[in-house]
């Protein structure tokens, strides 16, 4: 039967107390994700000092994480479909608590490099699960919608936690606590889930097949690394090589799901003019979302000086109204059309993504404040419907499959808004650091690599080259910052026009009312059956 007529306690889902509670549950480690990748950002600067990465290597600190995620969401979706949903969700969270670990005592930036990936490994495991469970545990659709916008807020959530408690951490403690935050968070759900959620699973899944999951793998990380050294160092045959590498691998994943009687991904998903622009939508929003977080974490603490608790408490209204326009996008979305609504909440990030480029080196508190709760007002708005289009297309026993689409959108756009706005910001800063008086060539090469240690240096050299050295490593930043937002702004805007005609074209063709979606027999309705 169609999952919008579905009784609450279909066999298919839980009781409404339950069913609330086991909501509870399993957006905890959502949260816990959310908080790692922010609270990680304002570590930035005091693990700088500390570990001395290079540039490439601080990139790689930050985002190794979410490309080894993106690049196994798929594959982790398609094993919990088989495995069962929640063992692989407990599985993977003694792993990521073991791997946090690991990465708060790590000694170099290769140790934390590789902790970082092993916690993206076990993360792989976390998030398609809870989403694909939410999927089953909710059958009645509108209590669906609720469910994934108080999931898409606990990402937002943990956003805005981070940085309070990231920020009390650091001031207190070293920069390897802020990842031993996700240890007690793991133990409780470690604790409570075996016994409040239901296992799910496929009941007819098919084979699993390994090359497809290896390909998946080699077609994102060789592309994603050729772009990073194209965007970083310029174009070179070593970036080409590996990005064309990657394209190749993917134009290989995909026939081979062709080819499949039951493959890994289903790319018939795609013929759908609505998933698709879901997902690009999904990626585009978060890819600027934790680009400008990234940029503005750094901005915050190196360029303007405030403290990391001041800092965290500047982003709380922008990672606050994430949270609010998931909430309010439930509301919105029964009245207004889902092409207007998302266009207009792309316009929105768009805008304020174009403020932050109107910062300086010593003003900028109030208008970064606004354009990022702008940007968090637009996005929270936007990650709600997208998923809501995402899940809604498929059957409840695919939840698996099309909840890591959704997560590899959200995590790979995370990690190209931190590799691609990044290495744009750290070129522009490092072209623009040249000559600064009484700094010799080697150490303004050191100083090249990061504002960290740039800033750093600039305090153990002193007197008057410390004070021009940290003038002019700002002036750099803040030149690549307002390049980085204008960019960001053109990516929103251009993604506000194109999915609000492709979806209501869509709309059109189908012969289906410019309504929400699944308020007027959506084909996105008709597609949940059980």
């Amino acid at each position: 039967m169609s999952s919008s007529s579905a009784s609450p306690a279909s066999p298919a889902g839980l009781p409404g107390g339950r069913a609330w509670a086991a909501l509870a549950v399993l957006t905890l480690p959502v949260l816990l994700v959310s908080i790692d990748n922010t609270v990680l950002g304002f570590a930035v600067p005091t693990l700088s000092e500390d570990l001395r990465p290079s540039a490439s290597q601080l990139l790689w600190i930050v985002d190794v994480y979410s490309f080894v995620l993106a690049g196994l969401l798929v594959t982790m979706g398609v094993l919990g479909d088989r495995l069962g949903r929640r063992r692989l969700l407990l599985i993977g969270s003694a792993g990521f608590g073991l791997a946090s670990l690991a990465a708060a005592y790590a000694q170099s930036a290769e140790v934390l490099i590789a902790a970082r990936a092993a916690m993206g490994f076990a993360g792989a495991t976390l998030m398609p699960a809870t989403l694909s469970l939410i999927r089953n545990i909710f059958v009645d659709r509108r209590r669906r919608r609720v469910a994934i916008a108080v999931w898409s807020a606990a990402f937002s959530g943990g956003a805005a936690l981070g940085p309070i408690l990231g920020g009390w951490l650091l001031e207190h403690f070293w920069w390897g606590s802020v990842f031993l935050l996700n240890l007690p968070t793991m133990a409780v759900l470690l604790a409570i889930g075996p016994w409040l959620i239901p296992e799910s699973r496929d009941p007819a899944p098919g084979r699993f097949d390994p090359l497809s999951a290896l390909y998946s793998l080699l077609a994102l990380l060789p592309a994603v690394y050729g772009l990073k050294k194209s965007v970083e160092s310029g174009i070179s045959p070593i970036a080409t090589f590996a990005f064309v590498l990657g394209i190749g691998f993917a134009i290989v994943f995909v026939r081979r799901q062709r080819r499949l009687d039951t493959p890994m991904l289903d790319v018939s998903l795609f013929t759908d003019r609505t998933f698709s622009i879901a997902v690009l939508t999904n990626l585009l929003s978060v890819f600027v979302l934790v680009g400008c977080l990234f940029l503005l974490t750094q901005y915050l603490q190196l360029v303007l000086g405030l403290r990391p608790m001041h800092a965290g408490l500047l982003l709380l209204p922008g990672l606050t109204a994430a949270v609010v326009g998931s909430l309010l996008a439930t509301r919105l979305v029964r009245r207004f059309a889902m092409a207007s609504l998302l266009g207009v909440a792309l316009a929105v990030s768009g805008l304020g993504t174009l403020l932050l480029a109107g910062v300086s080196v010593d003003t900028g508190l109030v208008v970064a404040t606004v354009a990022f709760g702008l940007i968090g007002l637009g996005v929270g708005v936007a990650e709600l419907l997208t998923n809501d289009a995402i899940l809604a297309s498929v059957p409840a026993r695919r939840a698996g499959a099309a909840s890591a689409v959704s997560e590899t959108a959200y995590e790979l756009g995370a990690a190209l808004g931190i590799a691609v706005l990044g290495s744009v910001l750290a070129a522009v800063y490092r072209n623009g650091l040249t000559e600064v008086p009484g700094v010799d060539a080697e150490q303004l090469s050191s100083a090249a690599e990061t504002l960290g240690t740039a800033m750093g240096l600039a305090a153990e050299l002193a007197g008057p080259a410390g004070v021009a050295l940290a003038q002019a490593a700002a002036g750099a930043f803040v030149d690549g910052m307002r390049l980085t937002s204008v960019i960001g702004a053109v990516i929103m805007v251009t993604a506000a026009v194109v999915s609000w005609r492709l979806i209501r074209r869509a709309a059109l063709d189908s012969g289906r009312p410019e309504s929400g979606p699944g308020e007027s027999g959506s084909r996105l309705d008709t597609n949940t059956t059980q």
